[in-house]
């Protein structure tokens, strides 16, 4: 049976699409960019006729009426596996859930049946003449809950770029298919601030010719990558980049050559950026998107010699424990990749975790260096598995060194104005003798 014959009896609208849905369903959404605006509308125009239903979803970019208090806990109850900031005040209001997990270990969920899905709601493109789609900007999590669900309803829409790699889903496993044509969200890179681009001159100093890059999106990771335009022969192994790998590979200094894993490709589980990201990706051979369970698996990670893995915190403690998914006990994001990467660059030959972050927050108020975490911090990197701590005044090289000269290394790069208490609070807690770190220029407040 040619495709085309399977194709078409499959096409409805999105209010069709929906209507299959029944009242204690697991529905699993996909993400970032991806998101199926127009079922999503649909589904949420349905929703008060339903109960009891649960949407499993990680990131997500856009809208999200699904959690508006009219139908939550009674119709549609949310479990984020990734807390996205359209739903953050309803995870801690109550009115979603959050499960913390590891990147690389959310499609075992799905497989294992310990989150079992009945639907799966995705976006790919038009079928190729082989009849495949490419799911396109998010391949991560959602190839596998694809493969993992009993009914998939997909949008079909020609402006989702034409991904390579593990990309791909067949028609035949399509259960409804819903044509649509819209433009693609955009998230476009952030302006660094001044703490920001001082943090990316510590980091490009760092990072040496050869190496193979994981970071996110924002505005340090953004300012590293205008920072490296001197280097050599940088390659990518990562869940997920943006714009500016476009502007390194169109330099010439995103090459991909010397990488040992997967070499001459860029590799990673989506994209979040602009249209000329999308463009850039469209069918082009040194774009493979893999599944997370894949591109997160920290033994792969740690097969790319020189891997560099960049990532953020809201707090580090002077023991060294990061704290990346929580305000105290308000929950602010996950656990996403971090640790997938710290332990996969650790393991990798002349690898650097590096955990990067500016000194203060809320205006300078508060030190992001701190005596200990604040009561209900979760702790996503251990003071086990980190190596390397920076902010704008400079890298503490933990790894190896004990308590007391992890404490003495992050009070150095803290901001100024509050290296004399953590000091008093090095010396209280773990002994440290007091010690005088002289005030950098400028750097009065």
């Amino acid at each position: 049976m040619d495709w085309m014959s399977q194709y078409e009896p499959k096409k409805v609208s999105a209010e069709e699409a929906v209507s299959v849905l029944k009242s204690g369903y697991r529905i699993f959404v996909t993400g970032n960019c991806s998101v199926p605006q127009m079922v999503m509308e649909a589904l949420n125009q349905r929703a008060l006729e339903l109960t009891n239903l649960k949407l499993i979803m990680v990131l997500t970019i856009g809208k999200a009426d699904y959690v508006r208090p009219e139908l939550a806990p009674e119709h549609i109850q949310v479990n984020s596996l990734f807390i996205s900031e359209n739903i953050r005040e309803a995870v801690n209001d109550g009115r979603a859930d959050f499960t913390p997990v590891f990147l690389s270990e959310i499609p075992h969920l799905f497989k294992s049946g310990r989150l079992p899905l009945d639907v799966a709601l995705i976006q790919v493109t038009p079928p190729d003449r082989n009849g495949y789609c490419s799911y396109g900007v998010e391949v991560g999590v959602t190839k596998t809950a694809a493969d993992s669900a009993k009914i998939v309803i997909a949008e079909v829409n020609p402006n989702m770029p034409r991904t390579l790699g593990d990309s791909f889903i067949h028609v035949s496993k399509l259960d409804y298919v819903v044509e649509v044509d819209y433009r693609l969200p955009e998230v476009y890179m952030a302006d660094s601030s001044d703490e920001q681009e001082a943090i990316a001159n510590h980091l490009a100093a760092l990072i040496p010719d050869g190496a193979t890059l994981q970071m996110g999106i924002g505005g340090i990771p953004d300012a590293v990558l205008k920072k490296l335009l001197n280097h050599k022969h940088l390659g990518v192994h990562t869940e997920l980049f943006s714009d500016g790998v476009v502007d390194l590979v169109e330099a010439g200094v995103i090459t991909n050559e010397r990488k040992t894993f997967h070499p001459g490709k860029i590799i990673a589980g989506f994209m979040l950026g602009t249209q000329r990201l999308y463009d850039f990706a469209d069918d082009n051979p040194i774009v493979e998107l893999h599944p997370t369970e894949y591109i997160n698996d920290p033994f792969n990670i740690a097969k790319n010699d020189r891997m560099v893995s960049i990532n953020s915190a809201i707090q580090v403690d002077l023991t060294g424990q990061v704290c990346a998914d929580s305000i105290g006990t308000r929950f602010y994001s996950g656990v996403g990749g971090q640790i997938d990467f710290v332990r996969g660059a650790a393991r990798s030959r002349g690898g650097m975790p590096i955990i990067a972050f500016p000194s203060t927050a809320r205006g300078g108020e508060i030190s992001r260096i701190v005596p200990t975490l604040a009561p209900g911090a979760g702790v996503v990197t251990t003071r086990n598995d980190v190596h390397f701590i920076a902010t704008e005044f400079g890298v503490a090289d933990l790894y190896g060194r004990t308590i007391r000269e992890r404490a003495k290394a992050l009070v150095e790069i803290a901001h100024p104005k509050f290296r004399a208490e953590l000091a008093e609070a090095a010396e209280k807690l773990y002994a440290v003798p007091r010690f005088f770190v002289p005030e950098l220029p400028g750097s009065d407040g």
